[in-house]
């Protein structure tokens, strides 16, 4: 019996299995929402399988639509819970490593489960009598702890290479053992990953870095050989060594790798920033006259890196903009208190400061554990709470024509001098600063 929470999901769910079921087709719930529940975990979505055709799916539930209908998939919309109907199906010929060339609808559930890619991804079940379909021993192998495909191996992966990936994630998300038949495919098919389109990798690879063991799935692709065919910009961090005095805990690689450890609530873009923060010191790196390496500039090399990345992976340009910005900017952290305050004030008003300063707490506590700066900027945070938002600047360009002043670059010295003196608290007022720039213009 399946440890399934009966909430709003798992009614949804089991209504269209009921309703299926009494039409005399057969349907079951199936994937990860089996798997989960036969090991307790949390299930977040129930996905089902069925017999039954995509028009008769749409016939029994109107606000059915498809969003595979080539491959048998519709969606059914239930109190605000979209649930994935999939018809039983053999898939034949990939020729795009992706993408199967032939479908084939079947009322024989086992074929439909020989097409998956795990044996723990491959089992069904029935809600109405509890009984479990399970052709390859997935129960088994989620006792034991191990992850096998369903069938060989390779011709798993050479059917869809992302599944190389999916190994890793499913391996260090439950504490899994690879399979040395899965070991052995991906040694030999590795390098096409580099196949796959951005979007894709972007997806897994998130999956991964938000999951509950980032650095342990980015150290089994860099085992595996993955990481070098997918983010080779990352896979050369490891040996790059570092001055013991500010790094005790190692070369970049392992810098990064325990910083992936102390992420408490994982986001996106703080996985990301995590990642690619430190990219720019395997091009930056010289060696001193005493020994001492030196990565110079690497937050500015670091910040165009890791755009190059974002944008090959097609991240949008919000989360690319902000994970670059998070890249360029992690060192000025190191300087805040020599800031003027309008600089603090700005850098602790910009949207992304939060996640940078969570950037900022993770890199200490992995490097130096130099935590001052850290506890600086968390005294100045009741401050800006109170000052909710920066002021409106007292003056914009418009203001400078009005004063006889010709547009030019100077604009934006005088504007920038002006807002300083606003948010170091010299300037209270509009007619203040209009005095101000009359007696230096």
């Amino acid at each position: 019996m399946l440890n399934l929470l009966k909430n709003e999901l798992y009614d949804g769910a089991l209504h269209i299995v009921s309703t299926l079921q009494a039409q005399g087709m057969q349907a079951y719930f199936v994937g990860g929402a089996v798997r989960d529940g036969l090991i307790g975990k949390a299930v977040k979505d129930i996905d089902i399988v069925t017999s039954a055709l995509p028009e008769q799916v749409e016939t029994l539930f109107p606000r059915a639509f498809g969003v595979g209908r080539a491959f048998g998939v519709m969606v059914i919309p239930i109190n605000g819970i979209n649930y994935e109907v999939a018809t039983f199906r053999e898939e034949r010929e990939y020729a795009d490593g992706r993408r199967p060339e032939q479908i084939i609808y079947t009322d024989d559930p086992r074929l439909d489960a020989a097409r998956r890619d795990f044996t723990i991804n491959a089992m069904f079940y029935n809600p109405i009598n509890g009984e479990l379909l399970d052709y390859f021993e997935g129960r088994r192998d989620l006792a034991r702890g191990i992850l096998r495909t369903v069938g060989n191996a390779e011709t798993r992966f050479g059917e869809d290479h992302l599944r190389m990936l999916r190994a890793v994630r499913f391996c260090t998300r439950f504490g899994f053992e690879m399979d040395n038949a899965i070991i052995t495919a991906i040694d030999k098919l590795k390098d096409r990953v580099r196949k796959l389109s951005g979007e894709r990798l972007r997806d897994e690879l998130t999956a991964m870095l938000t999951g509950n063991n980032p650095s342990g799935a980015v150290e089994m692709l860099q085992c595996l050989g993955l990481l070098v065919e997918i983010l080779p910009e990352v896979a050369a961090m490891s040996g790059v060594e570092q001055y013991e005095l500010y790094h005790p805990e190692g070369d970049v690689m392992e810098h990064t790798l325990l910083m992936m450890r102390h992420i408490s609530i994982p986001s996106p873009e703080l996985a990301w920033s995590v990642l690619l923060h430190d990219i720019g010191k395997v091009p930056s790196l010289t060696i001193g006259a005493d020994g001492i390496p030196h990565f110079y500039g690497h937050e500015e090399i670091g910040a165009a890196m890791a755009e190059n990345i974002l944008k090959r992976l097609r991240f949008s340009k919000r989360s690319t903009a902000a994970i670059t910005h998070a890249v360029r900017s992690h060192m000025r952290f190191a300087h805040v208190a020599e800031m003027r305050q309008s600089t603090w004030k700005n850098m602790m008003s910009a949207d992304n400061f939060p996640m940078e300063l969570e950037l900022h707490r993770i890199d200490c506590i992995s490097s130096n554990k130099l935590m001052g700066n850290y506890a600086l900027l968390l005294d100045r945070v009741p401050l800006m709470e109170a000052e909710r938002n920066l002021p409106e600047p007292l003056l914009c360009g418009a203001d400078l024509i009005k004063l006889g002043l010709k547009p030019g670059p100077r604009f934006g010295t005088i504007l920038k001098q002006i807002r300083e003196k606003q948010l170091e608290g010299d300037l209270h007022s509009k007619s203040d600063a209009l005095k101000l720039v009359q007696s230096i213009k």
